[in-house]
């Protein structure tokens, strides 16, 4: 059976705002969460992502209203992570609504959380979330924490199927090297990822064009795409990806 490759719209949120930058950085306002949220079940997005960049680093939780106000306009599934340290912030993510938690920071520091999301919630609720860049030093990529600002020990491809082996029921991988630059997926690292779990893999950071998506699926082997600034900035839409990998063959919902 042929999974349909499903298409992921991202909303970065700090204090309420979604956001959009570059590697991390240069962060730019793209609009409400709500409205936006509502745009993209219109549209046909296949779900969700939320991301409260700025709780890991602020110390704080994700903010609940937001995520209530979000959810109450979805009828897709919708991911949201962000300052999630425990399985009491767990519940209170998806009490609020979403559908799966994303955990970055948190399951780096302590691994164990995602044995404990998973067996509380399913594996199918819990997302683990890596940011990774490439390191001379290391011969491969690193694993990144605290929204991309603290590198680890960790190498990424061992900590991808670590998550999974302890639960994670998906990995979002975010090439911190395409961050923002439009110029395509990091389909090297994505396929390695991609290769060495058996979970789905949503390849994050760099989509520029209908063609990347097409690559992250074909080349990165992906299961899923995300992207957030091509779509706030209405270059180009869910639907015209779709209508793209259509015409390309490829299963689409």
């Amino acid at each position: 059976m042929t999974l349909t490759k499903r298409i992921i719209p991202c909303l970065d949120v700090k204090e309420g705002r979604v956001v959009k930058g570059i590697q991390f950085v240069q962060l730019r306002d793209a609009g409400d969460p709500v409205e936006l949220a509502r745009f993209y079940d219109e549209q046909g997005a296949d779900e969700l992502v939320f991301l409260d960049i700025s709780a890991s680093v602020e110390g704080r939780k994700t903010m609940v209203e937001v995520v209530k106000s979000v959810a109450s306009e979805l009828a897709i599934p919708f991911t949201v992570g962000g300052g999630i340290n425990a399985l009491e912030d767990m519940k209170r993510i998806l009490r609020a609504g979403a559908d799966k938690v994303s955990l970055n920071t948190a399951a780096v520091l302590n691994p164990d959380l995602i044995a404990e999301g998973a067996s509380y919630f399913g594996s199918q609720c819990i997302v683990v979330a890596i940011d990774a860049k490439y390191d001379d030093e290391l011969g491969t990529w690193r694993v990144y924490t605290h929204g991309g600002r603290k590198p680890t020990e960790k190498k990424v491809v061992e900590w991808a199927k670590y998550a999974a082996e302890l639960g994670a029921g998906e990995i979002l991988l975010t090439s911190m090297d395409s961050d923002g630059e439009k110029q395509g997926f990091n389909l090297e690292l994505t396929k390695a990822v991609s290769e060495a779990v058996t979970i789905p893999v949503i390849a994050s950071g760099g989509a520029g064009s209908v063609l990347h998506f097409e690559e992250a699926f074909t080349i990165g082997k992906a299961d899923a795409a995300l992207a957030a600034s091509i779509f706030h900035y209405k270059e180009t839409s869910v639907h015209e990806v779709k209508e793209y990998l259509r015409e390309k063959g490829m299963a689409v919902r």
